[in-house]
């Protein structure tokens, strides 16, 4: 397609990012207070987000970090199961989970494989980069490559280009199957309904590259005894699905229609599984046991010196709230309150606000531990309510474990956007979290693209609004100046 024909002009970039959106976006968004003239549920900026050139090797290295983190981390859970690791590893890990996912979890078919897309949320700080999140079943790929491929039409130099989420994301998949041209499928359950229109339009693109993709929701599976297959009218053979992506949480799995077709067929090696079934890796509390003063030499071992200092900046210090009293000689290791250690989970309860600079988060396995709905932040709310989260977490510690973080503020940084009640382009001054997207080709992680996502600088929990901007990244080498 031809460029607006003043394509410098910063306003005409965004009418023209708007404009070749599908009405409505590929992510639902809250769109309460939307404009009726924007089709998306964000504010638009005229450029992606400009990283330095130091930032982009490190982003492009951490894939590696990370892809090493994720083998050490299953390694460990496999070894505490075995009794090689201390047993407290996998009694943390395995909390609130029936046994059919705890079995799944070994199955020995599965025992190597591990999530074909990793998607950390980085904090942008002023110390570097923290990471809020690692996301094992991520969505967004769609709505990101869609707005990358259109920042790319425009001129920018996207990280990953046009296209770099799209073909790619086969490519990996393909390098998990047993066939050549292995049939890929996206699987959407009702849970994740607002990511579906993103995941079609994913797998549209896919199509139009000639690859053999589609999108489906688990209730439309079939099996005979060799697999499972979509139906493909006037196809001589049935569509048989190779390689399932399942945008579907293990905690949901009573809820998803024929979920034990696709477990059963997984076990049996006629369909790989991705992200494979164990929710021991979904979990928030290998960002507290990465800090684990008795795993700090199994994870310098697994890792090498290099990437273990590299998860020692990233990872915010962090630790398993356990409501299980502690002798008076013990102390929570490295947890002081105003110089003093910390014995017992009630003195969090009588902390001032400026000590308050916490956050409590769910660690995963339940419907309030994504999209930051269980997050509470300590010095955002009254001290009532945060004694009152903080029991919370100590009661759910049986069936829904917590995780306790230090707060990092996220570095503000001005980009621009346009307005479209006044027809303006504005500054705004906000807070920074990334998204790369590293999908893991054979055993090689790679940087498909990354998604920028910047907030008000009064937002302390950064998730979806519409007075947010999301835009795709860009190395910086002259930034255009609007």
């Amino acid at each position: 397609m031809a460029l607006p024909s003043s394509h410098t002009d910063p306003k005409t970039l965004c009418r023209h990012v708007n404009e070749r959106s599908p009405e409505g976006g590929l992510f639902e968004g809250d769109r309460a207070n939307l404009h009726p003239d924007s089709n998306l549920p964000w504010r638009i900026s005229p450029e992606p987000f400009w990283l330095s050139p130091e930032q982009y090797r490190y982003l492009d290295q951490l894939g590696g970090v990370l892809h090493q983190f994720y083998k050490a981390a299953n390694q460990l859970y496999h070894q505490s199961v075995k009794g090689l690791e201390p047993d407290w590893i996998r009694d943390y890990l395995d909390r609130g989970k029936p046994g059919e996912v705890l079995e799944m979890g070994l199955w020995n078919r599965i025992k190597s494989q591990l999530p074909l897309i990793i998607r950390p949320d980085l904090l942008l700080t002023e110390e570097g980069f923290k990471v809020v999140e690692l996301d094992s079943v991520p969505g967004g790929m769609g709505f990101t490559a869609q707005v990358s491929e259109l920042y790319s039409e425009i001129g920018y130099d996207i990280i990953g280009g046009a296209r770099g989420l799209i073909e790619p994301l086969y490519e990996a998949a393909a390098t998990t199957a047993k066939v050549d041209t292995p049939h890929f499928a996206l699987f959407v359950s009702d849970e994740s309904e607002s990511y579906r229109r993103e995941m079609e339009w994913l797998v549209a693109k896919l199509q139009e590259g000639g690859k053999p993709a589609k999108s489906a929701h688990p209730r439309d599976v079939r099996f005979d005894e060799n697999g499972l297959f979509l139906q493909d009218e006037g196809a001589a053979e049935p569509w048989r699905v190779d390689v399932a992506y399942r945008f579907f949480e293990l905690f949901d799995l009573k809820n998803i229609p024929k979920h034990e077709l696709f477990t059963f067929f997984a076990k049996k090696n006629a369909l790989r599984l991705t992200p494979p079934p164990k929710a021991y890796l979904e979990e928030k509390l290998w960002l507290a046991l990465y800090h684990h003063p008795l795993l700090k030499e199994y994870w310098r071992k697994e890792l090498g010196k290099e990437s273990f200092a590299a998860l020692c900046n990233l990872i915010p210090r962090s630790w398993i709230v356990d409501s299980r009293p502690l002798p008076p000689h013990a102390t929570i290791p490295g947890l002081d309150i105003g110089g003093q250690p910390v014995n017992d989970w009630q003195q969090l309860k009588r902390l001032t606000k400026k000590q308050r600079e916490l956050v409590l988060k769910p660690s995963g396995f339940s419907d309030i531990a994504y999209e930051s709905k269980g997050v509470a932040i300590g010095h955002d709310m009254p001290e009532e309510a945060w004694a009152s989260r903080v029991q919370e977490a100590l009661d759910g510690f049986e069936r829904q474990p917590y995780i306790l973080q230090e707060f990092h503020k996220a570095a503000r940084r001005t980009i621009h956007y346009y307005d479209f009640y006044e027809d303006a382009i504005k500054p705004m001054r906000g807070r920074v979290m990334l998204r790369p997207y590293y999908y893991l080709m054979g055993d090689q992680p790679k940087l498909c693209g990354i998604q920028a996502l910047v907030f008000p600088a009064d937002k302390k929990i950064l998730h979806g609004m519409i007075d947010a901007a999301i835009m795709p990244c860009a190395v910086a080498t002259e930034q255009p100046a609007f």
